[in-house]
Parts: structure tokens; C-alpha cells; sequence
């Protein structure tokens, strides 16, 4: 005769006094996080808080006035100074060499990401890639002097293509990287229904990757651009003439120039900045989007 086991219903976790702990454990644990993230918000938003209350006032007022606290009597004359400086000029030429930088960066590392991945089983194809990821192990600072001597040979010394195309170098390495993990996530079905409708891997390369891998490009010129725009050494050892300055090698001289006129700085470092802050504003989703989809697997 068969016995029946009778099985009693497991209780739920939530409902016995551990699990009850682990989760009281757990809530502990989130509100820790989220106060120290607003001590960290708190930490990072204080310094651009006191650029920018710094940058309406005097300077007679400056070191007299606490400095956390706004002035009364806000002033924009430091702005005109600033402007009167030929910080516009700076500004330019810090956008022709962003420009000028990033999209043939995005453009030549999309190319190439695509070409790694779909052309994986070629040998020269995987050595090309071990080149790319060499290239992230460099840093800017240790082949400096090599890239100067030969932007000399070049007789490209002090103009701004001497600034962009060290930067296109150094923007590809991690670019293939983040494009060729973002293509791979592409279903190779999607290619094999292209190759079958009879496109090449041309169009294939713009009609179907192109328009797939579109955050993850977004995320690599916001990531590019920033870093090109904010770039201090190669425009310092590169440029030679005031007219050729970028925006941080002319804050630097300003520093200089102005002495003691804090002031005037922080209204420098206020213009030059709203840019890089409305930028990432617009592409926040796009970049955080773009760096974690690419690693998903």
C-alpha cells in the first residue's frame, strides 16, 4: 500500500523572524547609502556653488564677504572683463578642436568596431583588435615627447591640428572597445536578414548597425568630447602662440593675468563650463545607457 508524504507549505521568507532581520538589515543598509550619496552631492555641488556666487562679486567684496554667502550687490562687470580678454577666441578654437576630434574618432572606431566583430574569425582582424586594447595601457603622459617631435617632423607645430589628431588617437582605444561590445549584442539574425535582401556590408554597416548602436555612439562623443575639451597637456606642449590656445590652457594664463583677481576666474570657469554642463544635461540617458548596454553580457 503507497503511504502519501504530505508535504507542509514552506513558510515565506518575509514572514519569519530572520527574514524579517534581513530585511530590516537591508532597509538599514539603503538609507546609509542614500545619506552618504547626499553628503557626496553635498560635497560635489559646494564647490561649483561657490564659483558662481564668487563670479557676481567684486573684488573689494570678495575678501570682505563671507564666502558662501551671495553678494548684495551682484556685478557682471567680471564677465565683461572676461569676455574682453579674448576668451571668445579660446572658446572657438576649443570647439574646432573638440569638433574636429570627436567625430572622426566616432567615426573611424565605428568602423573598425563593426569590422572586428563581424569579422571575428580573421586572424589580422583579432590582431588589429589587440592593437585597440594596447592602446588603453598608454598613457598620454609617458609618449608625449615621441608625438612632439613628430608633430615637429610634420610642420604642424603650434596649430590646432596638431591638437586634434594626437586626440583622435587617443579617443579610438576605448571607443572600439565600447562600440564592438555594444555590436555584438546586435542579433546575427538581424545581419543574416540583411545579407539574404542582398545588401552589402556596406549598407549593412550604415542601414542596420548604425542606427542600433546609436546610444552607444552618443556615449563615446559625450565621453570623448568632454575629455578632448578639457584637455590641458596637449594643447600646453603643442602651442606656442596666444591665438592657438584652447579654453584650459587660457584659464591657466588668466590665472596670470588677473593675479589676485579671484573674481574674474571664477567667472571664466563659469562660462567655459556651462557648456560640458548642458551637454552632458542633454545626453545624460544616453550616456549612461550606452556604457552599461555594451556590458550586459
Amino acid at each position: 500500500m503507497a503511504t502519501v508524504t504530505k508535504h507542509r507549505p514552506s513558510p515565506s521568507v518575509s514572514g519569519t523572524p530572520g527574514g524579517t532581520r534581513r530585511r530590516n538589515k537591508a532597509m538599514a543598509y539603503n538609507w546609509l547609502g542614500g545619506g552618504l550619496s547626499w553628503v557626496w552631492l553635498f560635497v560635489v555641488m559646494l564647490p561649483i556653488y561657490w564659483i558662481v556666487i564668487t563670479s557676481f562679486k567684486t573684488q573689494s567684496n570678495y575678501f570682505i564677504t563671507n564666502p558662501l554667502v551671495p553678494a548684495s550687490d551682484l556685478t557682471f562687470e567680471n564677465y565683461k572683463t572676461v569676455i574682453e580678454s579674448d576668451i571668445v577666441r579660446y572658446f572657438f578654437n576649443s570647439v574646432i578642436v573638440t569638433l574636429g576630434a570627436t567625430v572622426p574618432a566616432v567615426l573611424v572606431s565605428f568602423m573598425a568596431a563593426y569590422a572586428i566583430v563581424r569579422g571575428s574569425g580573421s586572424r589580422i582582424l583579432k590582431g588589429m583588435n589587440w592593437v585597440f586594447l594596447m592602446g588603453l595601457a598608454i598613457p598620454l603622459q609617458a609618449v608625449i615627447i615621441p608625438v612632439y617631435l613628430i608633430i615637429i617632423r610634420l610642420k604642424m607645430y603650434d596649430t590646432l591640428a596638431a591638437i586634434i589628431l594626437p586626440s583622435i588617437a587617443f579617443a579610438i582605444p576605448l571607443s572600439v572597445l565600447v562600440l564592438s561590445n555594444f555590436i555584438r549584442d546586435v542579433p546575427k539574425e538581424l545581419f543574416e536578414s540583411m545579407r539574404m535582401d542582398g545588401a552589402t556590408e556596406w549598407g549593412t554597416l550604415w542601414r542596420l548597425a548604425f542606427p542600433l548602436t546609436r546610444p552607444a555612439l552618443v556615449t563615446v562623443a559625450i565621453y570623448n568630447g568632454l575629455g578632448i575639451w578639457n584637455g590641458f597637456l596637449l594643447p600646453l606642449v603643442l602651442t606656442q602662440s596666444p591665438d592657438q590656445r584652447t579654453v584650459p590652457l587660457a584659464l591657466a594664463s588668466l590665472s596670470g593675468q588677473f593675479g589676485v583677481n579671484v573674481p574674474a576666474i571664477a567667472a571664466s570657469v563659469t562660462l567655459t563650463t556651462l557648456p560640458i554642463v548642458i551637454l552632458y544635461a542633454i545626453g545624460r540617458r544616453q550616456l549612461l545607457s550606452g556604457l552599461t548596454a555594451g556590458f550586459s553580457k
